[in-house]
């Protein structure tokens, strides 16, 4: 199996993003930018989950939760970060999201002042 996961779908997740940041450009808070992604998810007519808790299990029992981003089409996961970089912590975040939720693929995007970046991440 190989090739891009999700290729259609993330593209066009990405498309909605770049075109949010090319509205707002650099400087507002995360939750601003999550806003402002989710109206053009809309827009886009892609089904999303915000701010969706994520169990994790050990034994049949939770042990823990995250909250993620945007669980986009029952598929991806996205986290947006206001950075200078891309950060291990980050990344190893959402690899965790992933392995929870036993999904395929994250994008974890950051916002900075030199523009918006993202980064594909697969399980």
């Amino acid at each position: 199996m190989g090739g891009i996961i999700y290729k259609e779908l993330s593209y066009d997740v990405m498309a909605c993003a770049f075109k949010v940041f090319k509205e707002l450009g650099f400087g507002y808070r995360e939750k601003y930018y999550q806003r402002a992604l989710a109206e053009e998810l809309k827009i886009a007519k892609i089904k999303f989950a915000t701010e969706l808790p994520i169990k994790l299990y050990y034994g049949g029992k939770i042990i823990g939760k995250y909250i993620v981003d945007f669980f986009i089409e029952d598929k991806i996961i996205l986290e947006i970060k206001i950075a200078k970089d891309f950060y291990t912590k980050d990344i190893k975040q959402l690899l965790s999201y992933l392995k929870a939720h036993n999904l395929r693929l994250g994008i974890l995007i950051i916002v900075t002042k030199d523009g918006m970046k993202f980064k594909r991440i697969a399980n």
